[in-house]
């Protein structure tokens, strides 16, 4: 089953628009993400949506951040996709009447559904932020100068 890689892009981009110095283009967002910037427009509206990022518009328009990283948790960022299910497990229902088919499901579906629960309630105690933190302190002192050099190579 393929996994769902919404929410580690969408947190790549707002760590990414954090440290930025000026506002990110979709393009520009789509080579960090090595996606096509339609994806990433796609994305961006929802963000959009929520207040939590802004486009501007021009020749030195793009992404930048509405919001600071303390008002935004990870459980925020998981609702906005629509709250998909944490766990690729699939329970098969294709076998109604069969007693260890229910066992299996009664079993594993509660263990499912108990973990669920854990890990919203400790992504509802993080922010955004605390993944910053954690970016930043391992970024070399050269990053926002090389950061600045790419931006303006876009620029041109």
């Amino acid at each position: 089953m393929r996994k769902d890689s919404r929410l580690s892009r969408i947190l790549h981009v707002l760590l990414y628009l954090d440290v930025a110095e000026r506002p990110v283009t979709s393009e520009q967002l789509g080579r960090m993400l090595k996606t096509n910037p339609v994806v990433v427009r796609r994305f961006m509206s929802l963000l959009r949506e929520a207040k939590i990022v802004t486009s501007v518009k021009g020749h030195h328009g793009g992404w930048t951040l509405c919001r600071v990283l303390t008002d935004i948790t990870l459980l925020d960022i998981h609702k906005l996709l629509g709250e998909t299910s944490l766990f690729t497990l699939g329970l098969t229902d294709s076998h109604d009447g069969c007693l260890v088919e229910k066992a299996v499901n009664r079993t594993v579906g509660g263990v499912l559904k108990e973990a669920e629960r854990l890990v919203l309630k400790r992504f509802s105690e993080i922010s955004i932020n605390a993944l910053a933190i954690q970016f930043k302190a391992g970024l070399p002192d050269e990053f926002h100068s090389m950061m600045y050099r790419d931006l303006s190579n876009d620029a041109g």
